[in-house]
């Protein structure tokens, strides 16, 4: 690859991870959200995780048909920490959503 091509690509990983630490952070938020029964507000910031989630996933999807399994693309330490980033930012988001469905059903105990 040449410096151009390199320098877009991580570019591209950098969105990757920005996008990934979105869909975390809102998904946290929602669980903040969440433990005040704001659950208007939780509803806006999942929204918002899957919306940067789907981002993120879109620039892996993207990287991966560019690489068309083949190496194309190298594989170097910040590609590596882009991966964990999203797979980390999923599984927080869809370990968080059954949190916050445990509080609704926790306050719907308490208000019965």
């Amino acid at each position: 690859m040449n410096e151009e091509a390199e320098f877009n690509l991580e570019s591209t990983v950098m969105e990757l991870i920005i996008n990934a630490g979105e869909a975390r952070s809102f998904a946290m938020q929602a669980l903040r959200a969440a433990k005040q029964h704001n659950w208007a507000q939780v509803d806006v910031l999942l929204t918002q995780a899957s919306q940067a989630s789907k981002r993120a996933h879109d620039v892996q999807t993207m990287l991966i048909g560019l690489d068309e399994g083949t190496g194309k693309i190298p594989v170097n330490l910040i590609m590596v920490h882009a991966q964990d980033h999203i797979m980390t930012s999923m599984l927080a988001r869809e370990m968080i959503e059954e949190l916050i469905e445990i509080h609704k059903q926790l306050s719907k105990g308490a208000n019965a």
